[in-house]
């Protein structure tokens, strides 16, 4: 039988601390080798909240399975802003490059929908549009259209 435990932690800086501390005690596992194994399989997120699963077998031998954090914490973490814009039809925040949304793409791989690069970064342009993101100096719907026009075709390839 597999146990699981489930956590929201600071990418690269888990802790023997709740949530996690409490939660993996009472199973019997080295936390420390835990904590370790999570902060090394996380570093690429610092600073950003990750979904974690820790399946801990029999034996107390334990996988860690590491989910992306929400689109929306990676956009503001590429773009080192704190929150979206109060207004996005007023209010621009910040502005993605092609090839930092090339990179976005990459890190959430197969949580998005899309079957191309194109369509997963349609999904990420229609996350920028409540959060005042520009992409590549448009607004994200008009960044969007122009990517349905095929003005991104050589651009966004996989």
């Amino acid at each position: 039988m597999v146990d699981t435990v489930e956590a929201l932690v600071d990418g690269g800086r888990a802790s023997a601390g709740p949530p996690l501390g409490p939660a993996l005690g009472p199973k019997g596992v080295n936390i420390g080798q835990v904590i370790a194994k999570i902060n090394e399989k996380t570093k690429a997120y610092d600073g950003m909240k990750v979904p974690v699963k820790i399946l801990i077998n029999d034996d107390k031998t334990f996988d860690i399975k590491v989910g992306t954090p929400p689109i929306s914490a990676l956009i503001k973490g590429e773009l080192g802003i704190e929150i979206g814009a109060h207004n996005s039809k007023t209010e621009k925040v910040g502005n993605l490059t092609i090839d930092q949304m090339k990179k976005l793409v990459g890190m959430k791989g197969d949580d998005l929908l899309g079957a191309t690069m194109k369509a997963k970064a349609m999904e990420i342009a229609g996350s920028c549009i409540p959060m005042g993101v520009t992409i590549d100096g448009k607004d994200a719907k008009s960044f969007q259209a122009a990517v349905r026009a095929g003005e991104y075709d050589t651009l966004l390839v996989e």
